[in-house]
């Protein structure tokens, strides 16, 4: 076991991610285990992590590697594949599913629950609205000009030059 995946285990006792698995799930107590894999599974897709075409892990690799029910791996994927995400394909196996891109509120969608807690901490700590939005921007100015792409994002995410 390395350096990080120490600290991992050290941190968050319920963070699962392997070779096998092409995304990453953190459970978190009080939502039910499927739609945290769903979401995860959802996020990988629309972030690129997977393509269309990609093979996605059986029930069975599922059940395994995350330690999850094989109901619950079953509901994941039979989630996925009523959501129009993936395909079954006799002989080759699960996919993902060719889909369209994904839209920015698509893609905001993907950081709600992250939005969330950082909005009730800013609450917590008493920081009001534009103090939050200033952090942001400044983070957001840091974090670009560290990447080397700059300008600032139009409302599709893509940056403007």
């Amino acid at each position: 076991m390395d350096a990080r995946e120490l600290h991992i285990a050290n941190v968050c006792t319920v963070w699962h991610s392997t070779r096998v698995i092409p995304f990453r799930v953190q459970f978190r107590p009080g939502i039910p285990l499927y739609e945290q894999v769903v979401y995860s599974a959802k996020k990988a897709m629309i972030s690129g992590r997977l393509r269309p075409g990609d093979p996605f892990p059986s029930v069975r690799t599922l059940s395994k590697e995350l330690k999850i029910n094989p109901n619950t791996a079953h509901r994941v994927v039979t989630q996925l594949v009523a959501s129009g995400l993936l395909e079954i394909r006799p002989g080759v196996g699960t996919i993902v599913a060719a889909h369209p891109e994904a839209s920015a509120a698509e893609r905001a969608q993907l950081l709600s629950h992250e939005i969330e807690e950082l909005v009730v901490e800013a609450k917590r700590l008493s920081i009001n609205l534009q103090d939050m939005v200033t952090s942001v921007s400044e983070h957001w100015k840091r974090l670009s000009a560290k990447d080397g792409l700059g300008g600032q994002p139009d409302r599709e995410g893509s940056r403007k030059r």
